[in-house]
């Protein structure tokens, strides 16, 4: 996988703050795990070393799939993060394909990360 030169905001949160950040954004305002937030569609802005955009997680969302999974909240919130990366770079999971394909990357990239450690 190619390396982007290009930045990104990430923020952690409270379940209160990132359903209030949702309903403010047209979602449904209850907590979720992850919101991300685009500047440009696709991965242009990568290309030219610009912001991608904002990732929110919420960390007590992350705990709780953490528990409910059975693994350390900070392997959670690098997937969580993951998630929203990829959605910044354009990727969506509307259907059975975009889902498969995305799931596919979140396993690359996760490979990718422990193989650096």
């Amino acid at each position: 996988m190619g390396c982007l030169d290009a930045e990104l905001s990430i923020s952690l949160t409270s379940d209160a703050e990132i359903a209030e950040l949702a309903g403010r954004f047209g979602r449904p305002a209850r907590p979720t795990d992850v919101l991300a937030f685009a500047l440009a569609e696709g991965p242009s802005a990568a290309h030219r070393g610009e912001s991608l955009g904002d990732v929110v997680v919420s960390v007590e969302t992350a705990a709780r799939q953490a528990g409910r999974r059975g693994v350390p909240l900070d392997d959670e919130l690098r997937d969580l993060l993951i998630h929203g990366l990829l959605h910044l770079l354009g990727m969506d999971h509307g259907t059975a394909a975009d889902s498969r394909r995305m799931r596919e990357l979140e396993e690359l990239l996760r490979w990718e990360i422990a193989r650096s450690d």
